[in-house]
């Protein structure tokens, strides 16, 4: 498939997903979002896809959300022209929504805003460089705050969440505040954000990919569930995966290597 709005490349085992709308500060707009929801089902479907970096065009930003301007256009809405089909666009744009179960590294430059949040939410391990910052501009526009903030309680202690959605375009948090409140997990320099998420997403994709995706969905399912229905259910999900995922690795090799190779965090 060809794309417009993204760049794909798959090397070793890792899709790299590219946002590449920079001249419009890498916003989505309706075909942006037709295109993840194929790229992602692509991703499920490709069995020697075994991880995701998502990034975005070198820029002012990461993404500022929706394309407002092309949002105004006859036909242009991401929701739907007819009001009664219309549906959160976060329902193509996330890897989670789509039932793509391989793990996502985010990597964030600049500003992420708004919309943004329907891809950091449901990425795995997100990553910033240290000029990022987030903010929700919903409310300063008159607009409720409502789909992307509820993603992140699920991410982001419930009084950060709030803080965001109501001081709106009047308060960014930084990356080192995103790295404190759980936005992120690491902070790194910029021209040193794209390796390291490269780095991390071969790490994983090195791994036994039916215990890495089974984790991913064992994990992120048991968050709709309460928590004795979660663990019985994972509990199924160890029992269908583990005999796929022990047989993708030599077991044996890495138990008699005594060598302790870790980085610390």
């Amino acid at each position: 498939m060809e794309y417009k709005t993204i760049l794909v490349d798959v090397s070793d085992h890792v899709a790299t997903i590219t946002i590449n709308r920079p001249e419009a500060m890498n916003s989505f707009d309706r075909t942006m979002v037709e295109e993840f929801a194929a790229v992602w089902r692509r991703i499920a479907d490709d069995a020697s896809i075994h991880c995701s970096v998502l990034r975005a065009a070198p820029g002012r930003a990461f993404s500022t959300g929706v394309d407002v301007k092309a949002a105004a256009q006859p036909g242009g809405s991401v929701i739907a022209d007819d009001v009664w089909n219309a549906e959160d666009p976060g329902q193509r744009l996330g890897p989670k929504s789509m039932r793509c179960w391989k793990p996502v590294v985010c990597a964030i430059h600049g500003m992420a805003a708004g919309g943004a949040f329907y891809w950091i939410n449901e990425s795995d391990i997100v990553i910033c460089s240290d000029d990022a910052t987030f903010f929700d501009p919903h409310v300063t526009y008159g607009m409720t705050a409502a789909l992307e903030p509820i993603g992140m309680t699920y991410r982001m202690p419930l009084q950060d969440v709030l803080r965001m959605a109501l001081l709106g375009n009047d308060e960014r948090v930084s990356a080192q505040t995103a790295l404190r409140i759980g936005i992120v997990s690491e902070v790194v320099a910029p021209d040193a954000l794209w390796p390291r998420a490269q780095e991390l997403a071969t790490i994983i994709a090195a791994k036994p990919p039916a215990a890495t995706a089974g984790s991913v969905k064992a994990i992120w399912e048991s968050l709709d569930l309460p928590r004795s229905v979660a663990l019985a259910q994972g509990l199924k999900y160890c029992q269908v995966g583990n005999p796929i995922g022990v047989p993708q690795v030599d077991r044996a090799a890495l138990m008699a290597d005594k060598a302790k190779r870790y980085t610390l965090r």
